[in-house]
Formats: C-alpha cells, structure tokens, sequence
C-alpha cells in the first residue's frame, strides 16, 4: 500500500476564526475558482474525440430564445476569440462564423455540473460554497501545507477540475470578495495574507459585481478603478450608491471577512489522508480507514463523546466522489465496530464502490457526536443492563447497515385521541420521541384492540338511533349477534392540527357477539347531521 503523501486530523476549534487585515498574526484563506466556459464545457464533454480534439478550432454557442429571437447565452473559447459575444443574436453570429456549432442552454444541467465540481473539490476542504451560476469559493484556512503550500494546492484544483472536463482559473486571497475579483478580472493567482489593497485598487469598477446602471454612473463619474472608489470619502458613495457598495469594496480591498456559507455542515472531526497514487485495492482503503477511525476515536476520547453519524468519503482521480453515511444508536469509539458497519454498508451498496483509475484521497468525519462516558463494570466482572443496551444497539447498527435507515423501524406513541394517529413506527436511528403509552386500568379490559385494519372494513348494521350500539351486524357475508357493549367513545376530527384532514365525527363501542368474539365497531357521522348519512365500520379485533 502506498505511503500517504499527506495526513490530517482537524477539528474546527483547530482553525482560526478572525482576520486583522495587514497583519502577520493568521487569518483565513480562500480559493476563488471560476469556470469561464462551464455550460459549453458540458456540451463539449458528450461529444465524440473527434470534435472534441481541438476544440479551440470549433467554435460552439448556446442558445436562449430571448425577445422573439434566439441569442447567445454561453460560448466557448473559439467562439470569444472570434469576436462573438454572450446577448448577440444568432443571426449575426453566423454572420461572422458561418459553421458554428449551436446548441440549447440547459440551466438545471450546469447546476447539476457545477454541484459535482464542488463535491469534487471538497477533497481539499469541507467547505466549498457554490459562488454564482459558475464559480466556487473554497475556505482553505489550514489545509494548504497538506497540498505542499498554497500555489500546489491552487494547481491541483485546477487540474482536478480540468479531470472533469471543465476550465477552470484560480486565485487565492484573505477574503471571499477579494479572491472572486482577482480570479475573474486578473490574472493573479495568490495574493499574501493582507496585501490584497495593492492589486484590488487596479481593478475595474466591474468587479463590484453592481447592475449595468450603477457601474455606467461610476465610470461617467471618472471612478473608473476600485482604487478611485477607495481615495473617495466613503460616505459620500454609500449615499449616492448605497452602503452595499462600499460594504463590497472594504471586503475587495481585504479589510473585511463575511465568511462562505458551505454546501454541506462542517463536520465536527474530520480525519483525512491524500496519495501520491491513486490506490485501487479495497482491502489498502479499508487499512487506511481503520487508521483515520482510531485517529477520530482519540480525539473523540479526549472529548468524552462518542460518534453517532460518521461519513467516508471516497475521492475518486477523475473527479468523482462517493460517500458512505453510518448512524448509530449509541454514540461509540470502537473502531471495530465502526468498521465492520463500513464492511456492511459497502457490501450492501446497490451501485458498487468503484475505483476506475483510484482513489487519491480519503475522508472520514465525525457529523455528529453525543457525550460517552465509560462503563461502570459489576465487582465480579459481570455483564450489566448498559451491556444489554449495547448489545441491542449492535444489532441495530448492523441491520440499518444492512437494509438501510428506513427499513429499520421502532414503535412510537403519539400524543393524540385519535386512535388512527395513536401508534406508528418510525425509523429506529430517529430522533422522534415517543409519546407515554397509556397505561391499561388494572382489572379491566382494554379500552383499544391491539390489531387494527390499516383501512375500517365496511359493515351493514343494525342499531338504534340515535346513539345506541349495534343489535347484530355483518361481516363478511357473516351475521353476528350482539350479546354485549360499551360505549360510545366520541373522537371528535384534530381540526388543531397544521394538514389535518377533517373526517366526520365517529362514535366507537366495544361490542361482543354469541360466540364470545370481541370487536371494535364505530359509527361515522351523526344521525342530526343531514348532509351524509352515518355508515359503520369495524376497525379491529380484540384478542
């Protein structure tokens, strides 16, 4: 197995969580990417080697119908090059470049695109955000020195990107807005901790990112430069233009952090290691897991809690990602035990691990956690009720792995009168609470069947009215005599409850026939109500 060419334990209390812009104390870091030619870059990637060899020869636009005619929505490089321009009708596309490729504009496709860039990219940091309809910012705070410094790291995203089929442009700077301009307006690539003023003042007005109207009235105005709007009092520009305008020129010039929201929560430990080859064998990924396992399970330790969800994530060379989630119904530190729901689930998995060309990184987090203390044995070494406890959890564990969350399912009680609502089961990894079940009066008979019919069977009835119970009934082609009842038990519809249907009032008896058979009978609606007439219907069975 080969030697990882990188490992890491890393918490979130382990990174910095303020920046003093100019400063040498450390602040955080963020990787701007942009994919300049995402949509065409999709196209590109279905078509045959062929067309897809040179493709800076072939000139491709997507199209949109925009005000009765069909206009450019996104272009590839040989089509910039030839002076064409994302608005321009087609009509005067083709006049300039005859035997241009056309295709339509598909938006939910780059999306889904630019979702797995990000996936793809989440082997370097947790926290990937999705910057616009194609860009992502990548909070990178800590991580570089695993990629060999920051220019490594920015190189490997851009190939990596370039694996999907994408090009992509990188820049690295000490806020999200600072590095979002200089990848898109300049060629720069990393920019020192709290020395993005000097560059970020040559840049264009339009990297504020304002509407066509704002940035015509800056450039009218001789504010041309973002070092232009700097030398100007502030207050006078936050009342012509707005103080969000000046908000995202301090946080250009790198004097103000807002952080990025990321696609997915960060985790609460996250153990990780890279290779300098990709590895192929299960049983290497599997070794090396069990390690970042007992990694987790030290700081776990040291923490006094246990995991109850943990992901592996699977970072494939061509850019894909597979992930693995496990809950527990304890919280735990066994390695073990972790890894042998890891087993499960992968052989469980209904599309297999695949490798392709391997795997180059490898991730395991902990999403959840929950306080562990150890257990207390018995003076002569005896099992306790925690041992059972665990025992049944262990099972628990391994069936979900097995059959999966929801096919796992525990009894709950619910807090209502209605006895369709009364009972349900939920999955046994949930966190719903159960409602106390209703304890029976000693002595007497229960008040509820413990069998009810998931739909109340239709029966004829005959009864007095307007409330007595039935005098005989049938079922089934079957006539039964009443010998004995109870009731009525009114369940008035929960017309409280957000959603709730409104079905008609029902009235329900306990009712015993001549061959001591016991049953759970209900009238549905009210003999005063004129608008439908009652029906009955019988809705479980006493044992």
């Amino acid at each position: 197995m080969p030697e990882p060419l990188s490992h890491a334990l890393l918490t979130p209390e382990a990174m910095p969580q303020s920046r003093i812009p100019g400063s040498m104390e450390s602040a955080r870091r963020y990787l701007a990417l942009w994919l300049p030619f995402l949509s065409t870059d999709r196209v590109q990637r279905r078509m045959p080697p062929h067309l897809t060899a040179r493709p800076d020869d072939l000139p491709l636009v997507l199209v949109e119908k925009l005000r009765g005619a069909l206009r450019i929505a996104a272009l590839n490089r040989a089509a910039a090059v030839n002076a064409l321009k994302i608005g321009m009708s087609l009509a005067d596309a083709r006049a300039i470049v005859p035997d241009i490729r056309v295709g339509d504009i598909d938006p939910e496709a780059d999306k889904r695109l630019t979702s797995g860039a990000a996936a793809a990219c989440e082997m370097f940091t947790p926290l990937v955000a999705i910057d616009g309809a194609d860009g992502l910012l990548l909070d990178i705070t800590g991580c570089a020195h695993l990629f060999g410094g920051e220019e490594e790291l920015l190189l490997r995203a851009r190939r990596r990107l370039e694996a999907l089929g994408l090009t992509a442009r990188a820049a690295i700077a000490g806020t999200p807005d600072s590095a979002r301009a200089f990848v898109r307006f300049t060629r720069i690539g990393v920019v020192e901790s709290g020395g993005e003023e000097g560059p970020a003042r040559a840049l264009p007005v339009t990297a504020l990112g304002r509407d066509a109207q704002t940035t015509i009235a800056l450039t009218r105005a001789g504010l041309k430069t973002l070092g232009d709007l700097a030398d100007r009092p502030s207050h006078l520009l936050s009342s012509r233009f707005g103080e969000g305008l000046v908000a995202t020129l301090r946080r250009i010039l790198g004097y103000e952090d807002i952080r990025i929201t990321p696609l997915r929560p960060p985790p609460e430990v996250m153990a990780e290691r890279h290779f300098p080859e990709p590895l192929l064998a299960m049983e290497s990924l599997l070794g090396v897991l069990e390690k970042l396992a007992g990694d987790l399970m030290t700081t776990l330790e040291k923490r006094g809690a246990g995991g109850r969800a943990y992901e592996a994530s699977f970072f494939r060379a061509d850019g894909a990602v597979r992930r693995i989630t496990l809950e527990t119904a304890q919280g735990t530190r066994d390695v073990p035990r972790l890894m042998r729901l890891i087993g499960l689930k992968i052989e469980a998995l209904a599309d297999p691990l695949d490798p392709g060309f391997g795997f180059d990184a490898l991730r395991l987090t902990v999403i959840r956690s929950e306080p562990l203390h150890a257990v207390q044995r018995t003076l002569a070494g005896g099992e306790t009720a925690q041992d059972e406890t665990r025992a049944v959890a262990d099972l628990v564990d391994r069936l979900v792995a097995r059959f999966g969350r929801e096919n796992v399912r525990r009894f709950i009680a619910r807090d209502t009168h209605d006895p369709v609502l009364a009972g349900g089961t939920v999955p046994c990894l949930s966190e719903a609470a159960s409602a106390p079940w209703p304890a029976p009066d000693p002595g007497q008979p229960p008040l509820r069947p413990l069998t009810l019919f998931t739909h109340p069977q239709w029966i004829e009835v005959m009864a007095e009215v307007p409330d007595s119970p039935p005098l005989r009934f049938r079922w089934r082609r079957v006539l039964h005599e009443v010998t004995r009842a109870e009731g009525p038990e009114r369940v008035a519809p929960e017309w409280w409850r957000e959603g709730a249907s409104a079905p008609a009032t029902r009235d329900y008896y306990r009712v015993e026939d001549a061959n001591g058979h016991r049953f759970w009978i209900f009238r549905e609606g009210l003999y005063e109500d004129s608008n439908a007439r009652p029906r009955w219907f019988l809705h479980g069975l006493f044992a």
